[in-house]
């Protein structure tokens, strides 16, 4: 069990360690979050996951997955994606870092009758092994859309997929046009896709930047529909040279029932160069009366409490 060092705020970094990548969610009235273990590629094979009641006191559930529970993973396991269907648990995660098509790896997924898992590899086999419309099959994640359809958002190397997924997670349908992988790049993308709906729209955020550098970032862009077109606004969360510096790969928490909404992402330290060296915080979220994300001041502070009623 970790605490804050007061009990006003959570702090940045919300817990302690190199965490990157950080998928937040909600369940069972608890908050989660899923990051990379940021090491060297060869050292990166297991995920940590962490829980709290109120964003403040964070409790660590080491080893959720390790790659020896998944035979075709080797090495470098990152950004995972989780969803929680008719109880059970699907961890989705990138492996092996491949860089073409005669590589083995990719996409895969895990599964677990608890959301602290233990996970075990579910398919035996990459969910994608390919590239598809020049995506890199690593940074995925996973939309329910409001008619029930469940959607994968990944890709890396500056292009971004999107897939319509079979009902037991198994594998794809393919679009009415017969096409399975659509790309759905917005101009700037790099990584890091993460999606969410508002009002009926359709928020489509992504990373900018490189992620060893300072300059990594989050931009987002507004649709009608999962498939875009989606047109990027701008900006909405980078470094502040006063506080911490390559602040992106994010994700984002809406707390049940309420209009709160925080962002969860890494970034950083002052002073730090090495680029595994990377923490996982938290910063309130807040969009102007058109709809529109302002931009995020990333703080040291944290947040305040949010008990989930």
């Amino acid at each position: 069990m970790q605490s804050s060092t007061n009990n006003t705020t959570s702090g940045n970094p919300v817990f302690p360690g190199w965490y990157a990548d950080p998928e937040g969610a909600v369940f069972n009235k608890r908050y989660w979050i899923y990051p990379t273990y940021s090491a060297p590629y060869n050292e990166q094979v297991f995920f940590d996951a962490f829980s709290s009641p109120d964003l403040i006191t964070w409790t660590k559930h080491s080893r959720i997955l390790d790659t020896s529970n998944v035979p075709w993973a080797k090495r470098a396991v990152w950004a995972p994606a989780i969803i929680e269907k008719e109880g059970k648990y699907y961890l989705f995660f990138g492996a092996n870092d491949i860089q073409n098509n005669q590589e083995y790896g990719g996409i895969g997924v895990a599964v677990s009758n608890k959301p602290e898992g233990p996970f075990k590899d579910y398919l035996g086999k990459p969910l994608i092994s390919q590239f598809h419309n020049g995506a890199q099959p690593i940074d995925q994640f996973v939309f329910k859309d409001k008619d029930g359809q469940y959607y994968m958002i990944y890709g890396g190397w500056r292009h971004c997929n999107i897939a319509k997924l079979k009902n037991d997670f198994s594998s794809f349908i393919p679009f009415e046009d017969g096409t399975t992988f659509k790309e759905i790049t917005p101009k700037g993308y790099v990584e890091g896709p993460f999606m969410f709906m508002k009002e009926g729209k359709y928020y489509f955020m992504w990373s900018e930047g490189g992620w060893t550098g300072p300059d990594y970032s989050v931009a987002y862009a507004i649709a009608d529909t999962p498939m875009g077109p989606f047109e990027r606004i701008g900006k909405i969360l980078q470094q502040d040279p006063k506080v911490a510096t390559g602040a992106g790969h994010h994700s984002v928490i809406h707390v049940p029932k309420k209009d709160k909404w925080f962002i969860v992402y890494h970034r950083r330290p002052l002073g730090e160069t090495a680029a595994n060296h990377r923490v996982t915080c938290i910063d309130e979220m807040h969009f102007d009366d058109k709809g529109l994300i302002k931009p995020i001041t990333i703080t040291s502070g944290g947040v305040a409490p949010q008990p989930i009623k």
